[in-house]
């Protein structure tokens, strides 16, 4: 049985307690500013009703096994001040978030050798308060060592995909071109149907380019009908999946947008790629 602490039981993190749940075996809590009550989990296996611990305050925590960190990317800081109770001489801090930075966003609150970064690709929402929707097939991808073949353990018995990889920056970056156009659902503040548009798919597959080119200048191997094999997915999903930037800027909360689309434009000035399309979106959302 694994000691398990989940930070930031949003959408993506009641998810994971739902599997971990619905799994059994392990000894599980929940780390939250606020106590949200009761959280039923709809999963495609059914649902799931949370009874996990809960902790509100970041002096209550002992050591644990697993810290999962599930927190926007922007949260960092409020999410590493559970470290200091919760994080042991054996405790491994996993850090479920968008983007291609893991280990450098929290570089500075832990060391590095007990961060394992996971890409996360896990469909989910937070339809109202309590309810928390798994909306697709979730996976998760992790480095290849002894941290991860223990992270993948952990889920074994579910139905999430969670393997491991010896090319861990192709698995961020290539999930990094399936974020790309999200930011145009919540520039629209239109759910994953407006990709069947054609001029809205001709964007997408620009910023879905960009982030592939400079994707491949980080080192991460992808293949030149990346973009086409994505937009042809979201064409094929439920027209109505709303995904976290658009629920984000909907709901007026802040946005991953520095993290997602802002890493492209970051990365693509640091190789001299030019990324306007990437560019314009962050720009625009970071405006308003």
């Amino acid at each position: 049985m694994a000691t398990i602490a989940i930070v930031g039981p949003g959408a993506v993190g009641g998810v994971i307690a739902g599997w971990l749940t619905q799994r059994g075996g392990h000894d599980l809590t929940l780390c939250a500013r606020h106590n949200g009550g009761e959280l039923t989990v709809e999963l495609p296996s059914g649902p799931v009703r949370l009874k996990p611990g809960m902790l509100t305050d970041p002096a209550q925590g002992r050591p644990v096994d697993w810290v999962l960190v599930t927190t926007k990317a922007y949260d960092a800081a409020s999410a590493a001040a559970w470290f200091p109770k919760l994080v042991g001489p054996d405790t491994v801090v996993a850090i479920l978030q968008n983007g291609v930075e893991h280990c450098e966003r929290f570089a500075p609150y832990v060391d590095a050798g007990k961060i394992l970064p996971v890409m996360v690709d896990l469909p989910s929402e937070r339809p109202g308060p309590g309810r928390i929707v798994q909306r697709g097939p979730g996976k998760m991808v992790v480095p290849a060592g002894a941290a991860g073949e223990r992270f993948v353990a952990l889920f074994s018995g579910t139905a999430l995909a969670v393997t491991t990889t010896v090319d861990f920056t192709s698995a961020i970056w290539r999930k990094l071109c399936l974020n790309a156009p999200g930011a145009l659902n919540a520039l629209l503040l239109k759910p994953t149907g407006v990709f069947r548009d054609e001029a809205i798919g001709r964007l997408a597959l620009a910023m879905m380019c960009e982030a592939l080119a400079v994707g491949r200048a980080e080192g991460a191997v992808l293949e030149d009908t990346l973009p086409e094999t994505l937009l042809a997915a979201f064409r094929s999903a439920p027209p109505d999946g709303i995904n976290s930037l658009h629920a984000d800027r909907a709901a007026g909360r802040p946005m991953e947008i520095d993290a997602r689309n802002g890493a492209i434009v970051r990365f693509g000035r640091k190789h001299g790629i030019p990324t306007p399309c990437n560019e314009m979106a962050a720009t625009l959302l970071a405006g308003g």
